[in-house]
């Protein structure tokens, strides 16, 4: 009864230190989650006033630019998985790995074959252990992403897309929406061929040319920012991503700490109750050898 008793305060000491490294992880989590809904909040006027200007420029102009044509028939898509590099985030990454495969599934359905680009180790552990072929991948920038690394995602998929042999015909990405600090939403986006959003109505022909005027021509105008719209609609949604990570893994890790505290009162209840029977037992057994004792005493006078 003594080694059990030994056993449960062995377990209470290795569970009070796990407890203590979740709890560290999850204050890490919360300091950090509001530097990334800052950067993403910062973020959103940039690529809003960017958007309007796309959208002035496709709305206002008849130009047929490559990154805006949609091709007579469809036959292969690109995909972008936005996972996380490191664990500990509860279901973060297998949630957009699901979305990505109903993505999969619902692209191969309509017969288009699929090119998978990933971003983070998760993404590319995943489709490494089934043994499926990735076109691409970046990692090592999940929970703090650059928009260096962005520009240089971006300009890989415009690339595939505006390559004639071999490319693709449309782009996707995949990544968690943030909504809040309890609700993280994975999401799928078709980047390519460009769908320009809040688009404006575009007005009778007399009213186009008093509105706007383009230099040195709206080819040029779209040639410099359609590259820059899609590097930071790529950018904003890594910006989400890391947002949503770090409130999941503080979401994991509170849950864990709070595990850890209900294991704890359970193994101090259980140790307890082990040391009550053993000095029970033992008490029984000195009133016995007592008894026995004074059973021998009588009988010998």
């Amino acid at each position: 009864m003594a080694l059990s008793v030994r056993e449960y305060r062995a377990r209470i000491k290795s569970t009070e230190s796990m407890k203590k490294i979740t709890r560290a992880m999850e204050l890490i989590a919360a300091s950090r989650i509001i530097k990334a809904q800052q950067r993403a909040q910062s973020a959103a006027p940039y690529a809003r006033e960017l958007t309007r200007a796309v959208s002035a420029v496709a709305t206002y102009s008849n130009v047929d630019h490559p990154l805006t044509r949609e091709p007579e028939e469809s036959k292969r898509a690109a995909v972008l998985i936005v996972t996380s590099d490191r664990g500990l985030a509860g279901a973060y990454s297998s949630s957009v790995l699901k979305e990505a495969e109903r993505l999969a599934e619902r692209l191969r359905g309509e017969g288009k074959e699929i090119d998978t680009y990933i971003a983070g180790r998760k993404g590319e552990a995943y489709y490494k252990f089934r043994g499926r072929p990735v076109k691409h991948s970046w990692n090592g920038f999940s929970d703090q992403p650059s928009f260096e690394v962005a520009h240089e995602i971006g300009q890989t998929l415009i690339d595939t897309f505006l390559d004639e042999d071999g490319g693709v015909d449309e782009v996707h990405v995949v990544f968690t929406r943030f909504r809040s600090m309890l609700v993280q939403e994975p999401t799928d986006v078709r980047l390519l061929p460009l769908e320009v959003v809040e688009g404006e109505s575009k007005p009778d022909s007399a009213e186009v040319l008093p509105l706007y005027e383009f230099e040195p021509s709206p080819e040029a105008v779209l040639d410099g920012l359609l590259p820059q719209y899609v590097q930071s609609r790529i950018f904003f949604a890594l910006l989400q991503a890391a947002a949503s990570e770090l409130a999941a893994r503080q979401k994991a890790m509170k849950s864990a700490t709070d595990n850890a505290d209900e294991l704890i009162k359970k193994y101090t209840r259980i140790a307890n109750q082990a040391r009550q029977a053993g000095i029970t037992q033992e008490i029984s057994e000195i009133v016995g050898g007592v008894n026995a004792l004074a059973d021998a005493n009588a009988g010998s006078e």
